[in-house]
């Protein structure tokens, strides 16, 4: 009896997890460049179950989520005419320095002008490498082009570097939009020629609304079956 109550519980452990994920894309249906999370599942281990003589009667331990990492699909470009705003065509990421210290990447193009006249993204991350404003030029005189080069009143003052990673299932999610490069993605080297920059435009977050609804309500399906298997 304990086992059965052991394999009902890993169920809604499990259910809770797709729901945890599910929920935290839907909370960032409208996070600029956010790239939804992907949940899938794993049988726990099987054991010989009956009688001696009853031969391949095996019983399960349940399901265990397993982290399927992200799915980097591109998202939809909006139009903003914004002249920081930049939106990434293509494969690839921009090259950022978190708070921390970090380097870490990012697809969110939401570009400022910081305090220290830097730019920097909707976190507070800096872009890498650093691009700092003269003074007295404003924004509506700064114009990005397609190879992320800078220009401030028609003066060149920096470059966006635009890099990709051998495997983007390998990256690691530090949160706000960032991914740090591990050994399981690979070094990030400069993206493809294809890669192109689109200023005044920002890629909206890929999380299809009714795929995740109906993930939800599966998943919470699923739990309420594993909870009544408990009461039984």
């Amino acid at each position: 009896m304990l086992s059965g109550l052991n394999t009902a519980a890993a169920g809604m452990a499990a259910q809770q997890q797709r729901m945890d994920a599910v929920a935290n894309d839907l909370a960032n249906a409208n996070t600029t460049g956010y790239k939804h999370q992907r949940v899938g599942f794993r049988d726990l281990v099987y054991e010989q179950t009956g009688r001696s003589s009853a031969q391949g009667v095996r019983t399960g331990s349940g399901a265990a989520a397993v982290d399927a990492g992200r799915a980097f699909a591109q998202g939809v470009l909006q139009r903003t005419d914004r002249t920081l705003d930049v939106a990434i065509q293509g494969e690839g990421f921009l090259r950022i320095r978190l708070a921390d210290g970090r380097a870490a990447l990012t697809r969110d193009g939401g570009l400022h002008v910081d305090g220290a006249r830097q730019l920097a993204t909707s976190s507070g991350a800096l872009v890498q490498p650093a691009i700092t404003i003269p003074e007295g030029v404003a924004e509506d005189q700064i114009s990005i082009g397609p190879d992320g080069t800078v220009l401030a009143n028609r003066q060149r003052i920096g470059k966006l570097d635009v890099v990709t990673v051998r495997s983007t299932q390998g990256l690691l999610s530090v949160g706000d939009n960032a991914f740090i490069a591990t050994a399981a993605s690979g070094a990030p080297v400069a993206a493809p020629r294809t890669t192109a920059l689109s200023q005044g435009a920002l890629e909206a977050s890929n999380t299809d609304m009714a795929e995740a609804m109906v993930s939800m309500i599966e998943s919470q399906r699923a739990f309420q079956l594993a909870s009544k298997a408990i009461t039984t």
